[in-house]
């Protein structure tokens, strides 16, 4: 069950008040003067990044920070995650705000004081770890909107649950379900139960500050898939003693790319096939036994999802036995498509206009993935981009998930604010 937060607001030590008469000008006002922090928070958890599941430290300082705030937050949720409940002054409906909170398994390149040294064990190698995805800034700048909506909770119409949630980058499959799917299913959003939920998102090649906002699939789904190819071995110098393993999977993986551009109609949704990994032999004259190829897909139709699925298969095993060989093919489904609720976007967009003025933008269709996708498959969710690199910069900055991503802390606060100018606005509109 999740603790709501019954600690009097004169405990809040850290907690800016104000007398300033609006929710927004409260939130803004708490926002400014709490930028410092919101620096130091992201600094820190920059500096001291954790895999997915493994955030023991991270939820520890994020649960440290919240108590200061004068809540009482829940910790352990989904392995790692924390969950706090800011209860409003007035009685009203209930809103859900989400940050994650894991690292990559990638060495940084950036030169910052604040830089990443970590490393840590993925997949069974020593590996650097680095928060090159900016869920650094997303916990930080969640911690950011707690206090400000603090800071103005007497004001509040309902409440407003924070979720700092572990492993959105996945984990091995020997660890699922995680993340957001297992926060659903451990009940994150039933008590209280959750009426809608916010999240953002920071992406490099966006100007900083400008906010990128979209009804309907906005983020892929992503699923895996793995294709062991047997063959038979013999020695290079006689192929035709055995049965090539490579050359069939070489073949598979030419035929894969006629799915999207021979089978699917790209007018109506993007798809993507991609094999990311190839593994075969041990020594350059030994035609070897198999071959695995593993890969993603990314779509945003499930009829069409559930039709590459079956074309990667059929196109495998057929290939092969025309080979004298055999596939074994397995797709592993992953987060579904990210969706925002259109009614959600529509209500939001004011909001958000307040907030950035100018800066409101129509986000385009990405193909990667968010188990956001998670929430707003059971309740009405909105998902924004917050843009993080200078104007002059944009055309080359590096992506996300690159050892050179790199966020620029202007926008920081601009994202604290949308979130909790957010909650705040929704519970407002919906207090009857």
């Amino acid at each position: 069950m999740l603790i709501r937060c019954l600690i009097a607001a004169s405990t809040c030590l850290s907690v800016p008040t104000t007398t300033a008469t609006s929710v927004e000008d409260g939130i803004r006002v708490a926002v400014e003067s709490g930028t410092p922090r919101l620096m130091e928070w992201r600094r820190h958890l920059h500096q001291n990044p954790e895999l997915g599941n493994r955030e023991v430290e991270t939820s520890k300082y994020v649960a440290e920070k919240l108590r200061a705030m004068g809540l009482v937050p829940r910790t352990g949720v989904a392995r790692t995650g924390v969950v706090a409940v800011i209860e409003g002054g007035k009685p009203g409906r209930v809103v859900a705000l989400r940050a994650d909170m894991d690292a990559l398994p990638v060495k940084e390149e950036v030169d910052l004081p604040f830089a990443s040294k970590a490393t840590g064990t993925f997949e069974g190698k020593t590996v650097g770890v680095m928060h090159a995805c900016g869920h650094d800034a997303h916990t930080a700048m969640l911690l950011a909107a707690a206090e400000a909506l603090m800071a103005v909770r007497a004001q509040l119409q309902g409440k407003v649950v924070l979720i700092f949630q572990p492993a959105e980058e996945s984990v091995p499959i020997e660890e699922q379900p995680a993340g957001a799917e297992l926060m659903v299913k451990e009940g994150v959003l039933d008590d209280p139960k959750v009426d809608a939920i916010f999240g953002l998102h920071v992406i490099a090649g966006i100007e900083t500050g400008r906010i990128g906002l979209k009804a309907g699939p906005l983020l892929a789904a992503a699923d895996r898939f793995e294709i062991v190819v047997q063959g038979r071995q013999t020695h290079g110098s006689k192929p035709w003693a055995g049965t090539d393993p490579i050359v069939i999977g070489s073949e598979i993986v030419g035929a894969l790319q006629t799915i999207v551009s021979r089978t699917q109609d790209i007018t109506k949704e993007p798809v993507v096939v991609t094999v990311g990994q190839f593994e075969s032999g041990v020594r350059n004259n030994i035609i070897p036994d198999s071959a695995r190829l593993v890969g993603t897909i990314r779509s945003f139709d499930d009829a069409m999802r559930a039709d590459v699925h079956a074309r990667i298969k059929k196109i495998a095993e057929g290939l092969a036995s025309a080979h004298g060989a055999t596939a074994v093919v397995r797709v592993e489904s992953g987060y579904p498509v990210t969706a925002n609720d259109a009614a959600l976007a529509a209500a939001m967009r004011p909001t958000l206009e307040r907030v950035a003025p100018g800066m409101v933008f129509e986000a385009r269709k990405i193909t990667g993935a968010e188990d956001f996708s998670f929430y707003a498959r059971k309740i009405p969710g909105l998902f924004i981009f917050l843009g993080i690199t200078p104007a002059d910069q944009c055309a080359n900055a590096d992506s996300n998930h690159s050892p050179r991503f790199r966020i620029e802390e202007s926008a920081l606060p601009t994202g604290a604010r949308a979130l909790a100018q957010m909650a705040a606005d929704w519970l407002a509109a919906n207090a009857g």
